[in-house]
């Protein structure tokens, strides 16, 4: 028997980075003027995420993963 709390569990955390056949539909939700709220929804992600692609989008123009920075 699985139980509401079990299901809870299993969406919470980190999981895997979102592929760009995902990034696409928010930036373009974006600029269709669609809210973070409805864009989220839509493609079934966190409100996190969805404002943290758009935001990375904004600043850097583009959606692709960065490479980790090195401390030097």
């Amino acid at each position: 028997m699985q139980t509401a709390s079990t299901n809870i569990g299993e969406r919470m955390g980190r999981s895997q980075e979102l592929s760009d056949s995902k990034r696409g539909p928010v930036i373009g939700g974006h600029l269709c003027n669609k809210s973070i709220r409805d864009i989220s929804w839509l493609l079934n992600i966190p409100h996190s995420t969805v404002r943290g692609i758009i935001t990375k989008w904004k600043q850097l123009g583009a959606t692709a993963t960065q490479p980790p920075t090195t401390g030097l």
